[in-house]
């Protein structure tokens, strides 16, 4: 394919995308289709490269009851949507992190003498970005949640499945649900963001909008 015929259909899938409010609840996502879009989300970038997400996928009729009174924002969306994505993030992700220390030494081959040499550079960079509080480290693996989700969504838009990014929810509430069916690990992980995917039920009522190019970029 010739670069403007890439150019053509990658914006061909960003035109198809749009907020699915409520879906067809008797189409669903093929398991094959849906480890596609998995897979753009394990393979999104992270800062570090950390990864310091989980994705956890709401299918049971029992989850999803439970957390309907809870997720406002999906009234619709949640009970039509052939999959439901909780995204989590993980906490407490500071230089001694067990776990961090696991991921770059082992998942990505670091030796554990260069990881130890780059504390300092560690130390710089969380003060530079004012990460001194556990709310903070959250956010901050909050907001790496969001490339995933933006990545897990374009890839589905590609196959022709709709998907509906959803933040309307009792924070509280959900890591609370979440906690007591032991899917927050032990205390590792809070609440993100959530996305549901599936086929839409109706067309949209108008073509996609958005501000002109002028307004938004500056050349300096």
């Amino acid at each position: 394919m010739e670069i403007e015929e890439k150019k053509t259909d990658l914006l061909s899938t960003f035109n198809f995308r749009h907020a699915t409010k409520e879906f067809d609840p008797v189409k669903k996502i093929s398991d094959e289709n849906f480890q596609f879009i998995l897979e753009a989300g394990r393979l999104s970038p992270s800062s570090g490269g950390n990864e310091p997400w989980r994705f956890v996928i709401a299918q049971s009729e029992e989850l999803r009851r439970e957390l309907a009174p809870l997720v406002y924002g999906a009234m619709r969306s949640l009970p039509t949507s052939s999959h439901f994505v909780i995204l989590l993030a993980r906490k407490g992700l500071t230089y001694e992190a067990p776990y961090l220390i696991q991921h770059q030494t082992q998942v990505k081959g670091v030796p554990v003498e260069v990881y130890e040499s780059m504390k300092q550079a560690y130390v710089q960079f969380y003060k530079d970005l004012h990460l001194d509080t556990e709310r903070a480290l959250l956010d901050w693996s909050s907001k790496q949640t969001y490339l995933a989700m933006a990545n897990m969504m374009t890839a589905a838009a590609h196959i022709g499945i709709d998907s509906c990014p959803i933040e309307g929810f009792d924070m509280d509430a959900v890591n609370a649900l979440l906690d007591k069916k032991g899917l927050l690990g032990d205390d590792e992980f809070g609440l993100s963001v959530m996305t549901a995917f599936g086929y839409r039920s109706r067309m949209p009522a108008r073509s996609k909008t958005r501000r002109p190019m002028e307004d938004l970029v500056q050349f300096v």
